[in-house]
């Protein structure tokens, strides 16, 4: 069946079950078992989660593979490899009949649901699976057109310093791991995983027998001792309550949760491929992160072996980041409520490395880090394994720990936190994270430099600076950048960011008058001439010549300046702004073939194009380019890959798309501010900075209206949807209101909601 068939059969499949969720139309087709599982980063299969859980649907129709990822068991060990993120387990569904069997698999967003249908021989198994949202289970409902023999092997790796259990209570059987009472580990980790089954006797020898007419269903039940302290006993127990009534119960939660989701922003642009991927990379994101539980490392829940790259840790120079980044204006904010807490929890850590390797205040935090106050970046704990993997046997650089010549990785974190606040402005989570932004500010108040009326930062590098088997172990020589565009950025985001949240919390007034004098007098960022026009540096002065170059804005940079730094744009300073929309112009001169615009092949695709569009680069070739980048490196997942990181490409297309439509970032809001108007669009409740919720649309080549409602009451700068005309602002049961100018200021109270029409 070709696959233009396929889709049409889906969507006429789905359109019942579907229709009032707009993500249902976007079903992820597999006619083909997956081949990238298992895999040490992004794998290629059907993947189902709950923001804790994940589900990866491998194997065959003869022997499936089911992988359970948690976001919760840590191999809290301090040296890569061998510490981060570990596999809990795993299901076999052991098949012999349907061996060689026709594969077809359905990864639905609209619900979380993985559907699959295996046929060989006239036997034919139908498949439901799912990661219950509210629950710590995985649910598989099967059926049979005739009786048919299934093998189930429940199983837990070994090795790795793991300790392994298995057994069965009653008709549930179970398997556990633990890490615990190993040289260097920080805290022990266990999980429990509970298999029960209705509507078929489970044997002796883990054999099932389906009957047709009859759904079977498998439930397996995981808990981690960081969800409770009885973690393998309520595993085992609450698979042995999966009855009827549980299991409806369960389903209902579900869909009620995942309806709640997408209900809380909507995005139309006529467009299906770029809908197709903005709507999955939202599914996939809230399949990885959910508040309440452990923030996702670099592969989210989706994890299907031990010793997963860079150990699938919280690597603190984008990565950990990146991700979240989409869902502040996709009004998904509570997804994003793990994020800090790993970055709270290292805090005394940051200040002991600030005090001793800077004789700093406040806090200075190495490259990866983990849960509950874990480093993850240690240097190999022996000479000869650091010949071996970096190409000298020193590994005392920096005591031990891996800050590869960066001081930016705790204020790079502090970044995500103002990008709440300014969504929000919610007091708590202001006082919440506010301990943290502070002792960022002691740091830097410290580590900058007065030189000749500005203030400066030395040592601070651009890149990662350290020894590997490239160059021999010979690193030092590249110490010394001065001045680098990604330090500037990221300070002046904490000083601006660190005004607004002191006067919002009323704390530390006294300090505003330096901090003030920071962000008027902190260098300016560094640019040169290129080919008769004036370009991006990436530092102002280093040992390595081509840093000095003028190379134009490109993804690091984009960090510091425009995203997450915030810090520079249109309306910030048009001037400065045109030099680095002339520097995207000129990102097409370094391609040499289609999707590598951006140099987003290696890393920054969730920084590149949204980068570009907040520049005001031109939105259909954003597009098209988007769209061959999609084109060159997609799973049929629905996951855009690249080589050096996992979940923070699902920022990409969503954030890319919500710029296009509405932007905030320099405290006034903007409609359509990156679109083009022939394209008819139209967008529902994306979050704007002033905790504004924004809906518009735009048909015909002008926009019909703009809808805002705001929690906050504070005042709304809005730049006028309709240039050169008078605007009429609505309220219920009040008066309409006329507005003129080139940007409209408007006085709101808390819950208060109005409409902007053009005056005709």
């Amino acid at each position: 069946m070709k696959i233009t068939a396929l889709f049409a059969c889906l969507l006429l499949a789905n359109a019942a079950a579907a229709q009032d969720i707009y993500a249902g139309r976007y079903t992820s087709v597999f006619t083909a078992p997956p081949k990238e599982v298992p895999t040490a980063k992004v794998p290629d299969a059907p993947l189902s989660g709950n923001g804790d859980i994940g589900l990866t649907f491998g194997g065959t129709p003869g022997h499936l593979r089911l992988y359970f990822g948690k976001n919760d068991l840590w191999r809290a060990y301090p040296v890569y490899p061998g510490g981060g993120i570990a596999l809990p387990g795993g299901l076999e569904i052991i098949t012999p009949l349907m061996e060689g069997g026709s594969y077809y698999a359905e990864q639905r967003p609209q619900n979380a649901g993985i559907f699959s249908t295996f046929e060989k021989n006239n036997h034919k198994v139908e498949m439901n699976s799912w990661v219950t949202a509210m629950n710590n289970s995985v649910v598989m409902e099967l059926s049979v057109n005739k009786p048919l023999d299934m093998q189930l092997k429940l199983w837990t790796p070994e090795g790795n310093t793991s300790v392994t259990a298995k057994g069965r209570e009653g008709k549930v059987i179970w398997v556990t791991r633990s890490f615990e009472n190993t040289p260097l580990l920080e805290w022990p980790c266990h999980v429990a995983i509970a298999l029960n089954v209705n509507g078929a006797e489970l044997s002796a020898d883990n054999h099932i027998t389906l009957q047709p007419g009859k759904k079977t269903t498998i439930t397996v039940t995981l808990f981690t001792n960081q969800d409770r302290p009885d973690w393998k006993a309520a595993a085992i127990r609450e698979a042995a309550g999966m009855n009827n009534e549980k299991l409806a119960g369960m389903a209902k939660d579900h869909a009620a949760w995942w309806r709640g989701f997408w209900d809380r922003s909507h995005v139309e642009i006529g467009d299906s491929v770029l809908e197709r991927y903005y709507y999955n990379s939202q599914y996939l994101f809230a399949a990885s992160s959910r508040p309440g539980k452990f923030a996702p490392g670099i592969w989210g829940p989706f994890i299907t072996k031990d010793s997963t790259a860079w150990g699938g840790d919280y690597h603190l120079n984008y990565n950990y980041q990146g991700p979240y980044w989409a869902a502040y204006s996709s009004n998904y904010i509570d997804l994003t409520d793990n994020y800090d807490q790993p970055l709270l929890d290292y805090m005394d850590r940051g200040r002991v490395h600030a005090k001793q390797l800077l004789n700093k205040r406040g806090v200075y935090y190495p490259v990866g880090i983990g849960p509950k106050g874990l480093c993850t970046t240690r240097w190999p704990l022996t000479p000869t394994e650091m010949l071996a993997r970096y190409g000298t046997t020193d590994n005392t650089i920096d005591s031990g720990y891996k800050f590869l010549g960066q001081k930016i990785n705790a204020v790079f974190g502090a970044a995500n936190m103002f990008m709440r606040f300014y969504s929000t402005y919610d007091m708590a989570y202001a006082k919440k994270v506010y301990p943290f932004l502070l002792a960022n500010a002691d740091f830097w108040e410290d580590y900058l430099e007065w030189e000749n009326g500005r203030y400066v930062i030395k040592m601070d590098h651009f890149n990662e600076v350290m020894p590997n088997l490239r160059n021999k172990g010979q690193w030092k020589q590249m110490l010394g950048d001065y001045n680098s565009n990604l330090s500037l950025g990221l300070v002046k985001m904490l000083f601006k960011g660190m005004l607004e949240v002191s006067r919002f919390t009323g704390q530390d007034s006294s300090r505003r008058e330096k901090w003030q004098h920071i962000l008027t007098h902190l260098s300016r960022f560094p640019t040169g001439e290129t080919d008769g026009r004036t370009a991006l540096k990436n530092v102002e002065k280093s040992p390595v010549a081509g840093q000095m170059q003028p190379r134009g804005l490109a993804r690091v940079s984009i960090h510091g300046l425009i995203l997450p730094g915030e810090v520079c744009g249109p309306v910030t300073d048009s001037a400065f702004n045109a030099i680095l929309l002339s520097d995207v112009s000129h990102w097409k001169d370094k391609m040499q073939a289609p999707g590598e615009w951006g140099n987003t092949l290696g890393n920054g695709l969730e920084t590149s194009f949204p980068g570009a569009v907040r520049v005001g680069y031109d939105s259909d070739e954003i597009i098209r380019q988007l769209k061959d980048r999609i084109k060159l490196q997609t799973f049929p997942n629905g996951w855009i890959t690249q080589a050096g990181g996992g979940i923070e490409t699902l920022a990409a297309v969503p954030l890319t798309i919500n710029e296009m439509l509405m932007q905030s970032y320099e405290g006034r809001v903007r409609i359509f501010p990156n679109w083009n108007h022939n394209r008819d669009a139209h967008f529902e409740n994306l979050r704007a900075y002033g905790a504004f919720l924004v809906s518009s649309a735009v048909k015909n080549n002008e926009v019909q209206y703009v809808k805002v409602f705001s929690e906050k009451g504070r005042n709304c700068e809005m730049e006028n949807p309709w240039p050169g005309r008078s605007v009429q602002l609505v309220r219920k049961n009040e008066v309409p209101v006329i507005l003129s100018g080139k940007v409209l200021r408007i006085s709101t109270k808390e819950n208060d909601a109005f409409e902007l029409l053009a005056v005709r």
